[in-house]
Order: C-alpha cells, then sequence, then structure tokens
C-alpha cells in the first residue's frame, strides 16, 4: 500500500475505500504483487542446482493465493492432513508437497502416505513405527538443532524445550532405527521459528543440520525451514535474505561437493511470502475517552486478528479516512467481550467515528487464526491482482455460524 496525494492506494491505483464500499468491513485484502515480489526475492537469493520453494501454507490457507503460487513454480508445506488435501486442490502435485505434523496420530501420517507427498517425521516413537508400517516408502527426518533464533519465545521452535524435532543428541538413535529398518531417508529438515534477528545464529544452526545430513547417504534435500522476519512498522527490522542467501548458498554447494552430489536445498517461508502482502480494514464504531486514555473501539478484534494479544505482535496502523488530519493518540481496541487491543498509544491522524483503518502486515497467520469467538462471523477476503479485485472468501452470515449445531430440545420437542 502507498500514500499518493493523501490517499492510500493498493497496487494497480486502487482504492480500498472503494473496496471497502464494495465489500464492507471488517475486510482483508491481499496483494499478489506483493506476493509475486517476495517469492521471487526468495528464489533469486540462493544460487544453487537445485532449489525449492514450499509455501509454508499455515501462514494463510486460501487456495486462490495457493494456487497463486503453485503456478509461480513453489511448493507446499503443510502441518495437518487438511492443508494437504487443500493443496491438492489447489494443483500442487502430491511430490511438490511436504508433510510436517507435530503430535499427530500414526493414523493421519498413513492418510498422507496413501497421497503420495513427501513426509517429514519429528517423532523417534513415530519414525520407528513408521518404518515398520511403511519400509519402501522415502521420509525425511526433522532435528532439533537446540538453537533460539527467533526473537519471540512463542513462535522460536529449535531450542531445547521445543516440542518440535529430534534432538540432535538423539542422532545415535535415530541412526539405529534407520539401520535395524532399513528405513530410506531422503531428507534431512529443520526449523528454529519465526522473526530471525540473527542470521549467525540461522547459519549456526544450519551448520548442525549439514554435519547430521553426512550420517544419511541418500539423501535427495536439505530442508532449512524459514523464519525469515519481516517489517512490521517503517523502518523495521527484517532479515537481509539478499546477503544470507549469498552466504548459505556458498556454504551449501561446498557441502555438496563434500557429499558428492548436488542435492536439492528447500525453504518453507510463509510469513516472509504473504505477510506484507495483507491488509486488514476495519471500521471504527466509537471514539470513547477516559481521564486517561482515548480508545478507538473498532468493528473486530480478538476473533479475526489475535496475534497482537496472543504474541504480543506489533501491526502498523493508519487512518485512510483521514490521512492527512492531525496526528492524536489513540489505544485502538475491538469489539469482543475481552480485553482485545490492537495498538496501545499510537500516533494516528485524527480518527472520527465512521472512519476506516488498516491494520498492516495482516497477510500471514490473521484470517487463519480467526475465530467465531462471540458468534461473530469471519470476515469476507479480497486478492487484488492485475489491477482487479477479486472476492476469494465469502463473508460468513447467521447460517454458517449455526450450521453445524444440533438444536436437539427444539427437534424432539422436549421441555427444559
Amino acid at each position: 500500500m502507498t500514500l499518493e496525494n493523501d490517499r492510500f492506494l493498493l497496487s494497480g491505483g486502487i482504492d480500498p475505500l472503494q473496496l471497502v464500499a464494495e465489500f464492507a468491513c471488517p475486510l482483508y485484502v491481499y496483494e499478489s504483487a506483493v506476493i509475486k515480489r517476495q517469492y521471487d526475492r526468495i528464489t533469486s537469493a540462493f544460487s544453487v542446482p537445485r532449489l525449492k520453494i514450499n509455501y509454508a501454507c499455515k501462514a494463510n490457507t486460501n487456495l486462490t493465493i495457493m494456487r497463486l503460487l503453485q503456478g509461480w513454480g513453489s511448493g507446499l508445506d503443510t502441518v495437518s492432513i487438511q492443508e494437504l488435501k487443500l493443496g491438492l486442490e489447489a494443483g500442487f502435485a502430491p511430490q511438490d508437497i511436504i508433510y510436517t505434523p507435530n503430535c499427530v496420530s500414526l493414523e493421519e501420517i498413513s492418510e498422507a502416505v496413501s497421497m503420495g507427498v513427501r513426509i517429514n517425521i519429528d517423532n523417534i516413537s513415530i519414525l520407528e513405527q513408521f518404518g515398520h508400517l511403511f519400509p519402501a516408502v522415502p521420509v525425511c527426518i526433522r532435528i532439533n538443532p537446540h538453537i533460539m533464533a527467533g526473537g519471540n519465545s512463542k513462535i522460536s521452535v529449535g531450542h531445547i524445550d521445543s516440542k518440535f524435532g529430534i534432538s540432535i543428541h538423539q542422532l545415535p538413535h535415530i541412526l539405529k532405527i534407520v539401520k535395524a529398518l532399513n528405513l530410506q531417508i531422503e531428507g534431512i529438515h529443520m526449523h528454529t521459528g519465526s522473526d530471525i534477528l540473527n542470521a549467525e545464529s540461522f547459519l549456526q544452526a544450519a551448520e548442525i543440520l549439514l554435519n547430521c545430513a553426512r550420517e544419511f547417504p541418500d539423501l535427495d534435500y536439505v530442508d532449512f525451514g524459514s523464519g525469515f522476519r519481516v517489517p512490521y512498522k517503517p523502518g523495521g527490522i527484517a532479515t537481509d535474505i539478499e546477503d544470507f542467501g549469498e552466504r548459505l548458498s556458498e556454504r551449501f554447494k561446498e557441502f555438496c561437493q563434500e557429499y558428492g552430489r548436488d542435492l536439492m536445498l528447500m525453504f518453507e517461508p510463509g510469513k516472509f511470502l504473504v505477510s506484507e502482502a495483507g491488509n486488514f480494514f476495519v471500521r471504527c464504531n466509537v471514539v470513547k475517552t477516559t481521564p486517561a486514555t482515548a480508545f478507538v473501539g473498532v468493528d473486530s478484534g480478538l476473533n479475526h486478528l489475535i496475534r497482537p494479544m496472543m504474541y504480543d505482535a506489533y501491526h502498523h496502523i493508519t487512518n485512510i479516512s483521514n490521512p492527512a488530519g492531525k496526528m492524536r493518540i489513540y489505544t485502538v481496541v475491538g469489539y469482543i467481550c475481552e480485553t482485545d487491543t490492537f495498538g496501545a498509544n499510537r500516533q494516528l491522524s485524527e480518527v472520527r467515528e465512521g472512519d476506516v483503518l488498516c491494520l498492516h502486515n495482516a497477510g500471514a497467520y490473521c484470517f487463519s487464526m480467526a475465530s467465531n469467538y462471540n458468534s461473530r462471523y469471519r470476515p469476507a477476503e479480497v486478492l487484488v491482482h492485475e489491477g482487479q479485485a477479486y472476492l476469494i472468501r465469502q463473508r460468513e452470515t447467521m447460517e454458517d455460524i449455526r450450521r453445524n449445531q444440533l438444536d436437539v430440545f427444539a427437534e424432539v420437542g422436549t421441555q427444559v
């Protein structure tokens, strides 16, 4: 989104206020041009003979967005059988989907095997059971390198207390299972979590994974996960993907020479690809002042965008109805019967009741974590693509809230 003549415009010169007038608030709007920019950045950053970018679709599972990425050559990273099925529906070939669940049943993993996708296992018990059931099925192993590479403990998953991955210290146990069951290990994987602040920490974890890879002579790929940070405010800190790509590419090519052949370098970005592409538009219901605070109450809440409440995440907020207004300090809150603060003590151009605000960086882990709390509807989603706006998810209605509920006593006529 850019500011032009005191108006906020989306790619292709589309006025978001016109989209709000057509589709109503609250409203998620995504820009395909931004997703494509990010996809091109990451594919260009790594200079290796074999590279595969697998979109981590838990960030945003809208079928239209997944289909766009598939058309550009992306693979897909999934964490549930449902995401896997959506990926197949979006057009991804089974061999282009990697399934990396955590704490799921062997039955779910077996269903994934039947669909022909790549399987990634992060539990010794499941690895052993998998080997007995599917001795001929190639498998990837997720390693926990015990590296704290992110800045937020809630989304850093490569440290020693994480539930994710098999501890690097358990490598001898893994090797015993692989040898005893003659498992076909096609890949080795790690994921340190989101918001990588220090490339050195990631490269340190990468070295651990490469050392581990030497123990498996028949690998096809090494998957380094993701976690690249995007800026959440003007001038915010972001991972220098170009510098990082150059450094890791050089090291990976050296490793492949030592290994004896070119392995595939894999990454699974989610937030990096779609976060900046998303904007969430809400309308001010009321401006409420107390002796200490000026509140802007909007027509949304933690049921639509929970990241500030759950992760203390920062989302930049702008008043697109009055961009040239006098700057004032507000606390932007939602309409849920909980403390659902989107942003405290923010400088915004003067907000009037009825104004439309934009919460930026709303493309990742926003709609995908939305709920019907307080029996509120989930918003519509719109994609701006090549100068056109497309409705890609309808706004929910009372019928959606009611659909799967069974009013037993009303149906049988029982007096309660």
